[in-house]
């Protein structure tokens, strides 16, 4: 069984040498797209104006330098007085790169999306929010929050999906591809025109990319995430036990 990942190789592997050693299957790994910054120009056609936020929600560390490399491109010196909600501790103690960290102003979640509202509370709804996203990035289930909680704010694209050269790989010398993110079924597209499923089987991990499959009416094997499918290789793993 040769299966395909649109990942980067993980640092990590122990979950899919288990798959590996548990049913002999053959894992390769290749990033369909890239997340980069949005150019100055880019940025500007969304119309927003960076002085006007009081507070920034980061859900990753790639928006985080997007942001402050915007910042610096447009001449705005972010004050000391900007808060920062971010997803993770992971991702607020990335800040460190480009501040001062100080936990009064830093605040972070568990990951879920409700886990930042109740960050925010009472004590800070006066502020003006910016939520960083990308093209790719899936920031409704925030919004739909926010929007509950009466918060003010506005969604700002900061980084957009560049899809990567596979023009050297045959799909079809796979038996299973896994898929994250809507931006990977467009790189896939854009390399190979014309694309058909055939006997190719997919993993979609994750909202947003099951839709998009849907949309075209091809086969999903598995979806995730579930509360029993909670890895990309936990998936693989009930694909392969069926």
């Amino acid at each position: 069984m040769k299966i395909l990942i649109s990942q980067p190789t993980p640092a990590n592997q122990s979950n899919y040498a288990a798959l590996r050693e548990k049913f002999g299957a053959e894992v390769t790994f290749r990033p369909f797209f890239l997340s980069e910054p949005l150019s100055s120009r880019e940025f500007r056609a969304q119309r927003i104006n960076l002085p006007d936020y009081t507070a920034i929600v980061f859900s990753s560390r790639i928006a985080i330098d997007a942001y402050f490399k915007m910042c610096e491109e447009m001449r705005f010196k972010v004050p000391e007085t900007m808060k920062y909600f971010c997803s993770t501790e992971i991702v607020a103690m990335y800040l460190q790169k480009h501040i001062v960290y100080r936990k009064r102003k830093i605040f972070f979640g568990n990951g879920k999306p409700e886990s930042i509202v109740a960050q925010i509370g009472p004590k800070h709804k006066g502020e003006k929010f910016l939520i960083t996203t990308s093209d790719a990035g899936n920031s409704e289930t925030l919004t739909r929050l926010f929007d509950d909680a009466g918060i003010d704010y506005k969604v700002g694209r900061f980084i957009k999906p560049v899809p990567q050269d596979l023009k050297d790989l045959d799909l079809h010398d796979f038996d299973l591809v896994v898929l994250y993110n809507a931006s990977d079924l467009i790189s896939l597209h854009e390399n190979f025109p014309g694309f058909e499923q055939g006997n190719l089987q997919f993993i979609a991990y994750g909202n947003r990319i099951a839709k998009a499959l849907e949309s075209e009416g091809m086969r999903i094997a598995v979806k995730g995430p579930t509360p029993e499918i909670n890895s990309a290789a936990k998936a693989i793993e009930v694909f392969l036990s069926r």
